[in-house]
């Protein structure tokens, strides 16, 4: 056990915690450290020539502060530094060492980046969730929500980023990129993850958010036809997927007032009580994270 310093007990007094505090602390019990470094492990630095290398586990809670906290890489070194909090969770004391600077959470992010290590940290935090029972099986929802791209062209190559598209929302035009999401039905929590450009359609990706446990999908009225598509009929297991889609608004309006007409509301308003869960999700996504415009240039690397 680490010995504790002045600084720890006079922090452990404190007379209320603040939320940076108790999200740091859930993400340090829940996410799979060991498996997350060993994934990286094979991509990082030898430290055979120069300086030896930063450990692995403290570059990548750096990297996740970064992200989860919406920081550029200076931001993220000063915040360490002013942030108790943060400090903490990344193990830091400043009589042994000091914060890795910006310019090493940047070789960091483009080795992150450039090896695809994404996915990998996506499904192990997945399976973890999974074994430990706070994923449930059974039931999936499909939705996708836009993230806005810069539009403007006043920048070195003058042209917007060729990987976001536009799209046409309502009577309302948008410029970006899309994030396709399969939200475990019963927990909330997302499962699988696609990302295209705004202009790709909702129904295009859903059968890649589809696990093989499924056996009820729920989406919104954009998905009405996912049982005809192709992806879906020649799948012996998806096509047998009961697929629980919202009726289109109009079609709602075409029953006259009686039981049916009560009876289909009643139906349309559980379908909208489960779909719910996925737009907590992308609450969390854009307005906890600030993911609400992307940062870099390039969909694989956003």
């Amino acid at each position: 056990m680490k010995q504790q310093t002045f600084s720890d007990i006079e922090y452990s007094n404190r007379r209320k915690r603040t939320k940076r505090d108790e999200f740091l602390e859930i993400m340090n019990e829940i996410i799979p450290w060991d498996e997350w470094v060993g994934l990286i492990k094979p991509h990082y630095f030898d430290g055979k020539r120069g300086r030896p290398p930063i450990g692995i586990e403290k570059m990548l809670r750096m990297y996740l502060l970064q992200i989860w906290f919406t920081l550029s890489d200076e931001d993220v070194e000063d915040a360490i530094y002013d942030s108790y909090a943060m400090r903490q969770f990344m193990g830091t004391d400043f009589m042994e060492e000091q914060v890795p600077d910006a310019t090493t959470l940047l070789h960091f992010r483009r080795l992150i980046e450039d090896s695809g290590l994404g996915k990998g940290f996506f499904d192990a935090i997945t399976r973890c969730l999974t074994e430990c029972g706070h994923m449930m099986k059974g039931g999936t929802i499909v939705d996708a929500t836009l993230i806005s791209a810069p539009s403007s062209t006043k920048n070195a190559s003058g042209k917007r980023d060729p990987e976001m598209k536009q799209t046409k929302k309502g009577n309302q035009w948008y410029f970006g990129m899309k994030c396709h999401t399969g939200v475990d039905a019963g927990t909330g929590y997302i499962h699988s993850i696609e990302a295209t450009a705004a202009n790709v359609h909702d129904i295009a990706e859903a059968s890649k958010l589809i696990r093989p446990d499924v056996t009820v999908v729920y989406g919104d009225a954009g998905y009405l036809g996912l049982n005809s598509r192709t992806e879906i009929t020649e799948d012996e297991h998806k096509s047998q997927i009961d697929n629980r889609i919202a009726q289109r608004p109009g079609k709602r309006r075409c029953f006259v007032a009686g039981p049916a007409y009560d009876w289909n509301n009643r139906m349309e308003y559980q379908k909208a009580s489960v779909r719910a869960k996925a737009e907590h999700v992308y609450h969390i996504i854009k307005n906890t994270f600030g993911i609400k415009k992307v940062s870099y240039r390039g969909i694989d690397k956003t």
